[in-house]
C-alpha cells in the first residue's frame, strides 16, 4: 500500500496566464504557494483472486477494465502507466473539490507520485508535474494551465515562468517563517459555500483569448497582460517583505480579473467585498482560483476577529491555513513491509 500527501495551493499573482491560449503568444508568469491542506491518495494491490479495479472518491467504481473508469484523471493516469488490474485507489481530501484550490492538480500529482512509488520508479517533481499537465491538457483536452500541477509537485512559494513553447522554469521564492506567519494571520480565507466548475470559466476565457481578433480577444489579452505585470510586482512585494503592498496589488489584480469572464465573480461576493473594505480596513482580496465561488481571500492589517464574525454571519466561515514547504510526497510505503525483526 502506498499513501501520498499532496498540497493544495493559493495563487498569489498571475493566475490565468498559464493557459496555452495566452502563454503561446505572450509567455506566462504565475506566483503561487502550497498550503497545509492536502489530498491523500491510497494505492493498494488487491487480492490476486480479484482482478477488478476499485476507485473510491465521492463515488465508488468497481470495474473490470480501465476503459470503464468514469473518473477521467484516474483512468488516464492508470492507463498511461499500465496498471490495469488488481488495483484499489482511494482519495481523501482536506478541502472540497471545485473550490479554486487546485484539487484536480493535487489529485493527479498525488496519484502519479503513488504510481511511481508502486512501480519503484523514481522521478523528479518537474517530471511528475509535466506528466500531469500532459494528461489534463493533451489527453483530456481540459482548458487548464500548468500552475496547479507544478505547485502540487514542488510545494513552497514558487514562481512559474512559461515560455511560448510551454516550457516551464520554476523559481523558489524565499519567504521566511516570520513573513509566512504574518501572511497566514493577515491574509484570511473564507469559504463561500459555492462550488463551481473551473472548467466552464476557464473555457470561456480560453475561447475568448483564441478568438480571431475582435474586441473580446483584445480585452482578454489586455487584462491578462495586466495580471501578468501585477504578478511580477507581487513577487517583489514578497521579496521586500511588504505584505500590505501585496494586498493592494491583490485588489488591483481582482479588479482586472473580474473583466475576464462573466462567471469570475458573483454579486453577493462583490457586495461583501465593498463592505469589508470600508468597515474592516481590508486592503485587498479576491476569489481564489478561476472564480465563481469557492474560497474568498481577504487581507486586513488589523486584528481580524470582527471580520471573522462578520463573514461567519454571512455563512462564510474562516478556514485557517499555513504555507507548506513540501510538495507531493510518499507519506507511507507498506509495499515491502515485513513484521519479522525490528
Amino acid at each position: 500500500m502506498i499513501i501520498t500527501r499532496t498540497p493544495f495551493r493559493i495563487t498569489l499573482g498571475g493566475g490565468g496566464t498559464d493557459l496555452p491560449s495566452f502563454y503561446e503568444q505572450h509567455g506566462g508568469f504565475v506566483f503561487t504557494m502550497a498550503i497545509n491542506k492536502y489530498m491523500f491518495i491510497c494505492l493498494n494491490k488487491r487480492s490476486v483472486a480479484d482482478k477488478k479495479i476499485v476507485i473510491r472518491y465521492s463515488q465508488v467504481e468497481t470495474v473490470d477494465s480501465l476503459s470503464e473508469i468514469k473518473h477521467p484523471l484516474a483512468r488516464e493516469a492508470l492507463k498511461l502507466h499500465g496498471l490495469n488490474e488488481n488495483i484499489e485507489l482511494t482519495s481523501i481530501a482536506d478541502m472540497p473539490g471545485k473550490a479554486g484550490l487546485g484539487s484536480s492538480g493535487a489529485y493527479l500529482v498525488g496519484l502519479l507520485t503513488a504510481i511511481r512509488a508502486y512501480k519503484n520508479q523514481s522521478a523528479s517533481a518537474h517530471t511528475i508535474a509535466e506528466e500531469a499537465c500532459h494528461i489534463e491538457m493533451n489527453l483530456l483536452k481540459e482548458p487548464v494551465g500548468k500552475q496547479d500541477q507544478y505547485i502540487a509537485a514542488l510545494g513552497g512559494f514558487q514562481v512559474l515562468e512559461i515560455d511560448k513553447g510551454g516550457r516551464v522554469q520554476t523559481r523558489a521564492v524565499p519567504v521566511d517563517f516570520v513573513t509566512a506567519n504574518e501572511l497566514a494571520a493577515k491574509c484570511r480565507v473564507y469559504y463561500t459555500g459555492v462550488q463551481r466548475s473551473a472548467t466552464a470559466i476557464l473555457r470561456e476565457q480560453d475561447s475568448a483569448a483564441k478568438a480571431g481578433g475582435g474586441a473580446d480577444k483584445n480585452a482578454v489579452i489586455e487584462t491578462l497582460l495586466a495580471i501578468k505585470e501585477i504578478g511580477a510586482r507581487i513577487e517583489h512585494a514578497f521579496l521586500d517583505r511588504d505584505l500590505d503592498a501585496f494586498a493592494r496589488l491583490t485588489d488591483e489584480h481582482w479588479q482586472q480579473k473580474r473583466r475576464l469572464a462573466p462567471g469570475v465573480s458573483i454579486s453577493s461576493v462583490d457586495e461583501l467585498y465593498d463592505v469589508v473594505k470600508k468597515r474592516f480596513g481590508v486592503l485587498g482580496g479576491k476569489i481564489i482560483g478561476a472564480g465563481g465561488g469557492g474560497f474568498l481571500m481577504l487581507y486586513t492589517p488589523h486584528p481580524g476577529r470582527e471580520l471573522d464574525e462578520f463573514m461567519a454571519g454571512h455563512d462564510m466561515p474562516r478556514v485557517s491555513y499555513f504555507p507548506s514547504a513540501q510538495g507531493s510526497r510518499v507519506a507511507s510505503d507498506l509495499t515491502t513491509f515485513d513484521d519479522f525483526g525490528g
